[in-house]
């Protein structure tokens, strides 16, 4: 797992699944469906649709949180964050056909998801995000320089991906600490052509 993740985000100008689709139209390869606030009826509803455009782009879906919903829609795999269900209790549930990662902001949290099993980790965020509550310490290029360094000195191969208040600049610099990919939301949407921004993102990888 590598590349650009685009987690889905409502705004005055787009709706989520609009979100997802222009991700899609510029070559993003895995979507994540992040609606934190929703009720469940409406998350399960939106999941079923994005996975069908997923399914029609030839892309992964992930939805975030949602163990039983991932399942029931046969999502490729979810997303928890560090307040959601335990890595080890949906590897329960969903069994091993699904993937499971997992939020971390330090090199113990890794160590703990990497013992949990997960398979990638969402490591952030890398600076001041408006997109998230309950902001975790920020890690800037040096936090993520030394925490894959720790990664590498003790074997741990997960792929890693960057999240938080990320831009288009940012990405060359933060590729060579050894990240497999970048979580993005804000930096697509808020651009003038969120489809042009999505394949200039994937072509600095």
């Amino acid at each position: 797992m590598n590349g650009l993740l685009f987690i889905t985000h409502q705004t005055e100008l787009y709706s989520y699944l609009e979100s997802a689709e222009l991700a899609l139209r510029g070559g993003c390869k895995h979507i994540q469906l992040r609606m934190k606030d929703a009720l469940l009826p409406e998350v399960e509803k939106m999941a079923t649709i994005v996975k069908e455009l997923c399914d029609r782009y030839g892309a992964y879906f992930y939805i975030d949180d949602y163990v039983g919903i991932c399942k029931k829609v046969r999502a490729s795999g979810v997303h928890l964050g560090k307040t959601d269900m335990q890595p080890a209790e949906a590897r329960t549930i969903l069994g091993h056909d699904f993937i499971i990662g997992g939020t971390a902001n330090t090199f113990d949290d890794i160590v703990a998801l990497h013992k949990a099993g997960v398979d990638y980790i969402g490591l952030g965020p890398f600076r001041f995000t408006e997109t998230k509550k309950n902001l975790s310490p920020i890690l800037g290029l040096d936090g993520y320089t030394e925490i894959l360094r720790k990664c590498k000195e003790h074997t741990i191969l997960l792929p890693i991906f960057a999240i938080g208040g990320i831009t288009k600049n940012d990405i060359p610099e933060l590729m060579k600490t050894g990240i497999a990919g970048i979580a993005l939301s804000s930096t697509i949407l808020q651009a003038e052509n969120p489809i042009d921004m999505t394949q200039e993102i994937i072509q600095t990888m």
